[in-house]
């Protein structure tokens, strides 16, 4: 076992962008690995292609002692005096940058100062920009119009499987049972014991998380964010929207709350990546619906001890683990609808709605996949199965299942995969 996890799509991805002439920017959850990406995979890997010690400069803005570079104008003074009238390139790292940016500037994404100064400093020619940020705001169409076409995104994520299994090793069962309870957040694979990683992830959502997204927007209902919170995790996989969240909490509750505050407050959960949504989408019709749709918690453990480990629900545990993976995969994830056309028992026909449960698209290339723990009887397979029978363009239908089989294909033309082939081998849907 190596001494550190291995993050090789990110430094692959990093690796290609150096020096490419546009200010580069890593977001992701807090916790899931950015700094360590760029401070120290990535520094090492500038330092065995021969680039000078003394031409990597590095600032983490979370860390007390930068405090004064927190002001844009003090950032870009000191880096300015770091390389000025020296020959080389000199590559720039800056941690959580949205240290950098007020409570008042985040109105307007177009008066940012930080962006400004990051825009000069890519002016010079020995200078390549580095900066992380833990909010998708980042990654928005508003930033990268302030960075006026100077940004190049990309999202880290936490451990996907694959990362996960390439450090613990042993055998897959096992690992992949692990890994459905505590989840791929780094840190907490160092953890010993079962109760230091139950609090660890624990204490991320207080101290952390929850700190971050109330301090940012300045959230006047802790209680309604952390219920909604329970509600998300408690869900995952289910439709919803935040009407039917908001009468949720009154029903059950007894907490009084608008239907607008919580579609706010699912948009900063969101944008913190705690959570990601999926949107349905009509196959046959080639149409997005406004609502419900559904969310996955960005990382499985998250998710379960948010719960306390009370809904331990294996189908919808996997269900989420496959939904991570194709997004870690660069993949767009939507939930298939299509409408199907039966007859019932007294003879007339009626039209059904079935869901696919992940509508997969990359350029030009689009997948149809079913997640299934098992598909049992022939009933069972006949009633999973059923959804990618009605889809009749070219596109491959894929069905997952939790089993050890080697990939194989129906008389239907679907493709069988077992769980652990599907989450260690990245090629596995163009099998």
């Amino acid at each position: 076992m190596e001494n550190y996890i291995r993050r090789d799509s990110y430094l692959e991805q990093l690796a290609n962008r150096r020096e490419n002439g546009l200010i580069k920017v890593i977001t992701g959850i807090r916790r899931c690995g950015k700094s360590f990406l760029l401070f120290h995979l990535f520094y090492d890997y500038l330092l065995g292609e021969g680039v000078p010690e003394d031409h990597i400069i590095t600032i983490a803005l979370d860390d007390d002692l930068n405090v004064a570079y927190r002001e844009p104008a003090e950032l870009s003074e000191y880096i300015r005096s770091r390389v000025t009238n020296q020959e080389g390139m000199f590559y720039i790292f800056i941690d959580e940058v949205q240290y950098a940016i007020s409570r008042e500037e985040l109105k307007n994404p177009e008066e940012i100062r930080l962006y400004n100064v990051l825009n000069g400093l890519q002016r010079l020619r020995n200078v390549d920009i580095y900066v992380t940020g833990s909010n998708s705001k980042m990654l928005s169409k508003d930033v990268m119009t302030a960075f006026r076409g100077r940004g190049d995104s990309v999202e880290v994520h936490p451990l996907s499987f694959r990362e996960y299994y390439d450090y613990v090793g042993g055998d897959k069962a096992e690992a992949y049972e692990e890994y459905a309870l505590y989840g791929g957040m780094p840190l907490v694979l160092f953890r010993k014991t079962e109760d230091d990683k139950f609090r660890y992830l624990s204490s991320l959502f207080e101290e952390v998380y929850f700190k971050d997204i109330m301090e940012r927007y300045q959230i006047e209902l802790p209680e309604v964010l952390s219920e909604l919170t329970d509600d998300l995790c408690s869900s995952v996989g289910s439709l919803t929207n935040a009407t039917k969240i908001a009468n949720t909490l009154q029903t059950v509750k007894g907490i009084r709350v608008d239907s607008g505050t919580i579609a706010s407050y699912l948009t900063y959960l969101s944008e913190s990546f705690l959570f990601c949504q999926a949107k349905r989408y009509d196959v046959k019709g080639k149409k997005y619906f406004s609502y419900p749709s559904k969310f996955y918690c960005s990382d499985i453990g998250l998710r379960n001890v948010r719960l306390n480990l009370r809904q331990q629900e294996e189908t919808h545990i996997m269900e989420n683990i496959i939904y991570n993976e194709l997004v870690y995969r660069g993949y767009s994830v939507d939930v298939g609808v299509v409408n199907i056309f039966e007859t019932g028992a007294e003879g007339k026909r009626k039209k059904v709605s079935c869901e696919i449960d992940f509508v997969v698209n990359k350029g030009v290339k689009r997948y149809y996949i079913q997640s299934a723990l098992t598909l049992g009887d022939a009933r069972k397979e006949q009633t999973e199965l059923r959804p990618l029978f009605s889809v009749r363009d070219f596109f491959r239908k894929i069905v997952v299942t939790r089993s050890g089989m080697k990939p194989w294909f129906d008389e239907e033309g679907i493709l069988h995969l077992g769980l652990y082939d599907f989450l260690l081998n990245p090629a596995a849907l163009d099998l």
